[in-house]
């Protein structure tokens, strides 16, 4: 059995912030265990979708992240 959802806690970039490939963006709560998700691409952050105390599906799009270069 898989997590199925988490809630987030608490963000660690804010919306204008750069983001790199890698770098944690929000820390979610599941059942067992705290984890940091990693941002899957580098950017800006243009969106956040979730917030704080917001339960999410596993694979939910959680925020938007522009790869435009500047």
């Amino acid at each position: 059995m898989g997590m199925t959802e988490g809630e987030v806690i608490e963000w660690l970039k804010n919306v204008g912030d750069s983001v790199t490939e890698g770098e944690g963006l929000v820390e979610i709560e599941t059942a067992k265990v705290n984890e940091t998700l990693e941002s899957p691409v580098a950017g800006t952050l243009v969106e956040i979708l979730a917030e704080p105390g917001d339960v999410v599906e596993v694979r939910a799009v959680l925020a938007v992240i522009d790869t435009t270069p500047s």
